[in-house]
This record gives structure tokens, sequence and C-alpha cells, in this order.
């Protein structure tokens, strides 16, 4: 069973945001595998399915951001599932727009949501996906670009970003993680 939760903030207010790289995705991976997201346990929404013969849980975490990481640890406590079976998808703002990146493990650079899966699942031996969102001219205002709203012409190319994580999501659990990483990196 995998874990595919992806990284954003709960309220209607930050559902068009750049932060919300990750939600779009689970919402995309349950609209085209028919997963209902709309349960509720672990301080977060998920629902379950079968993706590519697999079962799998996407999970949103309701925690926001800087504390997603206590919601993925109950599940995978309550699962017992292996880290190897966890993908975490998150906006970063070292990819250009509109791509992807997967690794197999690593830091949590200066992702806040990243800091907060990586100290409580206490390993940074994982997948995760991370969605470009590209980052402002004025680093000084990075906090308002990752949260503020998208301009509609922005929004495809975001859009086309979350729609190749699905792939690569869908990629990892058909031919494992050195293949989506050779296809979409």
């Amino acid at each position: 069973m995998y874990l595919i939760v992806g990284l954003g903030n709960p309220e209607s207010d930050y559902s068009n945001t750049r932060h919300n790289m990750g939600f779009n995705t689970i919402n995309n991976l349950a609209e085209k595998f028919d997963i209902k997201v709309n349960r509720k346990k672990f301080d977060g929404i998920y629902g379950d399915g079968i993706i590519e013969n697999e079962k799998v849980i996407l999970l949103k975490p309701q925690t926001y951001m800087n504390l997603s990481g206590k919601s993925i640890i109950q599940f995978i406590n309550f699962y017992k599932l292996e880290l190897e079976n966890l993908i975490v998808i998150y906006d970063d703002i070292d990819v250009e727009k509109g791509n992807i990146k997967i690794r197999k493990k690593g830091g949590a650079g200066s992702h806040n949501g990243m800091k907060s899966v990586v100290q409580e699942v206490n390993s940074e031996d994982f997948v995760r996906v991370r969605v470009g969102i590209g980052s402002p001219e004025d680093k000084s205002d990075m906090i308002n670009y990752v949260i503020g709203a998208i301009p509609e012409e922005e929004k495809i190319v975001l859009d086309e970003g979350s729609k190749k994580a699905s792939e690569a999501v869908v990629e990892i659990i058909r031919n494992g993680i050195d293949s989506a990483m050779n296809k979409f990196n």
C-alpha cells in the first residue's frame, strides 16, 4: 500500500495559491482514479482506492503546511507503512514553473512543510515529487508569493505541473522510482 500525500493549506483562502500544488495533485489523482478524498482521520482528509493495481491512500493533511508531518506520521503508524511506500508531493520555488523533479530521498531544503515531514517520520528516505512554482523577482516577498492568489495566465502553467506530478506518481507505482526519474527529471 502507498501513502500519497499532497502538502497544502486547508482553508479555501489558500486553494488558488502556489503553496497548494500538493493538494492540487491529490485532486488530479482522485479525479482520474475515482477516489473520493472526503474522510477525516488523523488530522487529514483522505480517501483510499486503487492505482495500477496497488492500494493507495490519498492524503491532504489539514494541519497547515508547517505541521504536515503530524498527520502523515499518524497514518504511517496506524497502517504500519514502510517509508519506501510514502510519496510526498509539494511546491518548490527552485523548480521552474510547470516542471517537476522527483527524488528518492534528501533534505527538506527551505520548505517548512517538508521540514515537518522529515522531523516527524525521522528520516529523509522517502520519495518526493516537487512541483515547480518558480520564485518571485523580489525574494523578500516570498511569503506573499507562495500564499498569494495565482494570476489566471500563470495558473495554466502551474496546472500543467500538477498534471505531470500526477503522471509521475502513477509511473512510480507502475514501474518504480528510477523509471519515473528517467522519464520526468
